[in-house]
């Protein structure tokens, strides 16, 4: 009898396997109630602006309606947001024969977590163009794919892109695209878009331009994003910016002409969470942008030089497709 009760008591590896698998499946499901439905407004505000301007925002709508998301998304929209932040700078690759300097940086974003990135200097705004895939409209290239076949040195992710055959291949650019005075791709019509743009005084210039009017303005190299950050040295973000925390990428300039590309690594919890809108405004303010503007981020966001990846992917599968970057010509 005591042989049998020693035998219903001993350790059982499967049940405990079992029990281990349940919980973890339960708390996956039970998660999105949580965030989306909970009491935690704070991390409500967070998830909410993260997914919505991810890939899957049809997530967040499976559990809010729009004017949920817009309300939730507009929570900080009231409250001033530091424009001297702490951020600790490092210079790690200065080469000075060819002007461009790459600098490590690292801060605590909006939401009180860690975020690092890089920030590279091109003194010669001149060498700064707009890459567009080989294969437009059939397929995206890598961040590495861009700076190669353009012949240059160092590049970043630039503009926005479509998806009209659910391929997610990044073939297509949205909005106005520029290349060397050409608009390469438009699929927008004569409708306004927020071009971020190099006219012929290599001056990026930040606007909402129809066709007619990129013309008029002589942009040369330009692609469709938004939001702008700074305009004219005014910082615009309020509040956290209403986009939660992700990887972020930009593009700035200051008064001497010298171009700042930023991007700021995310979705690693180990390493660096992400940054709100209101971080990435701040770090090109550190730098003395007059103008800046947010590029597209997540699983986008890369900086390339020399051939290597400076920052680290937040995907597992390592660089996305995508259409456009901004490149760094040799001098």
């Amino acid at each position: 009898m005591e042989q049998g009760e020693k035998a219903n008591k001993k350790f059982k590896p499967k049940i405990l396997v079992a029990f281990i698998m349940y919980n973890a499946i339960f708390s996956m499901l039970l998660a999105p109630f949580i965030l989306f439905w909970g009491p935690f407004q704070a991390l409500k505000v967070i998830a909410v602006g993260s997914v919505e301007t991810s890939r899957h925002p049809q997530f967040v709508r499976a559990f809010l309606t729009e004017e949920q998301i817009s309300q939730i998304m507009h929570t900080n929209d009231n409250k001033s947001v530091s424009t001297s932040p702490n951020i600790i700078r490092q210079n790690i690759d200065n080469d000075s024969s060819d002007d461009i300097k790459i600098e490590d940086i690292e801060g605590k974003n909006y939401y009180g977590l860690m975020y690092k990135g890089k920030v590279m200097l091109v003194r010669d705004p001149k060498r700064v163009k707009v890459a567009v895939t080989s294969q437009l409209g059939v397929a995206g290239e890598r961040v590495t794919a861009l700076v190669s076949d353009a012949h240059a040195i160092a590049g970043i992710n630039a503009g926005a892109f479509y998806d009209p055959n659910g391929k997610g291949n990044g073939a297509f650019p949205d909005g106005i695209t520029v290349h060397n005075g050409q608009i390469v791709h438009n699929n927008v019509g004569n409708k306004a878009q927020s071009i971020i743009g190099f006219n012929e005084k290599d001056q990026l210039i930040l606007e909402d331009l129809n066709v007619e009017q990129v013309k008029t303005k002589g942009i040369q190299e330009g692609v469709t994003f938004y939001p702008f950050l700074i305009k004219d040295g005014k910082a615009l973000i309020i509040g956290d910016g209403g986009w939660g925390m992700a990887p972020r990428s930009g593009i700035g300039q200051t008064a001497d002409g010298t171009v700042i590309f930023v991007v700021i690594d995310g979705r690693q919890p180990l390493w660096s969470n992400g940054a709100a809108l209101s971080d990435l405004m701040n770090v090109f303010t550190e730098y003395h942008a007059v103008n800046a503007v947010n590029l597209d981020g997540g699983s986008s966001s890369e900086l390339v030089y020399g051939g290597e990846i400076k920052n680290k992917l937040c995907d597992i599968f390592g660089e996305r497709y995508i259409p456009t970057a901004f490149v760094v010509m040799p001098k």
